[in-house]
């Protein structure tokens, strides 16, 4: 049930996330990825309001709840500001790619936090992908050298933040008891939503006011982007909420297809011949993850 629910996910995201790259003729780096959580709020605390008012009970979240889905939230805003300061820096399909190192952070942070590593083939598989993601960046040619530029840097570092907030909206979902796996999903995503909403807002009252003012005046092309990010975070807690979060994001990578294909099309990007045989390999090394992992 969990691959079906991810590659929705990774739909609604790669959407959602061109979408913001096109606000950036609008709104600030920081303005454009606030918009996925001051629209997405009201929508996942209206999606739990729904559950209780059908019957569903509400979770009573321990005191560990707290302190980790707020880590998840944080992590998730500075690693959306990362990425897409790469679309600036490169290009979209680039940029994501550049995030896609995801796959092995992800793995590590679940071994250390959760405990929940892979098997020694799926890390193969895991290594396999990295070795795709740094031939896509450099074209086709085998170097890590071009991971260790500025832009590179940010994009391995929105990586490593989407990997954390991914560990800890399930750590935050397991720490929900015995609920149905979706009632802890969209309880997990709608507090995490509200934080962000606190926590970003604050950021743009103290530093760029007029960044809200522009969100609200924009709301229809602003409030897309909030839908289609509940949607896609939704699907993401409840697959994380239903198994290991390694092989939920490793899994995920195939929006590295998606990503392209939307930068082709809807883009107009163009990128050589090497750069896609270097995609089939990621994705070779996400089936092995998938399969042996």
């Amino acid at each position: 049930m969990w691959i079906p629910i991810t590659i929705a996910a990774v739909l609604f995201q790669t959407s959602r996330t061109a979408l913001q790259h096109r606000l950036r003729s609008l709104l600030s780096v920081s303005g454009a990825g606030f918009v996925r959580y001051v629209y997405g709020a009201p929508l996942s605390l209206g999606a739990v309001a729904l559950a209780v008012a059908g019957g569903a009970k509400l979770p009573h979240p321990a005191l560990r709840f707290w302190p980790i889905i707020t880590v998840a939230g944080v992590a998730q805003i500075l690693g959306t500001v990362c990425l897409i300061r790469t679309f600036d820096a490169r290009d979209f399909a680039v940029g994501t790619v550049y995030s896609k190192t995801e796959v092995v952070q992800v793995a590590l942070f679940s071994a250390v936090f959760l405990g929940e590593g892979l098997r020694p083939a799926g890390w193969v598989g895991a290594l396999v992908c990295l070795v795709g993601t740094a031939m896509l960046v450099t074209k086709g040619r085998f170097s890590f050298d071009a991971l260790i530029d500025r832009t590179a840097v940010v994009g391995i570092a929105a990586g490593g933040l989407f990997g954390l907030a991914a560990v800890c909206i399930r750590a935050a979902s397991k720490s929900l008891g015995d609920h149905p796996a979706l009632m802890r999903a969209i309880v997990s995503l709608a507090v995490m939503n509200t934080i962000q909403t606190v926590v970003h807002g604050s950021y743009l009252v103290a530093r760029e006011p007029g960044q809200i003012s522009l969100a609200i005046r924009h709301w229809r092309s602003s409030a897309v982007v909030g839908v289609l990010s509940v949607s896609g975070s939704a699907c993401w807690a409840l697959a994380l909420t239903l198994t290991n979060a390694a092989k939920v994001r490793t899994f995920g990578q195939i929006e590295l297809l998606f990503t392209f294909a939307i930068a082709y099309f809807w883009l107009h990007d163009r990128h050589s011949r090497e750069e896609y045989v270097a995609s089939g390999l990621v994705a070779a090394g996400i089936l092995g993850v998938l399969v042996l992992g």
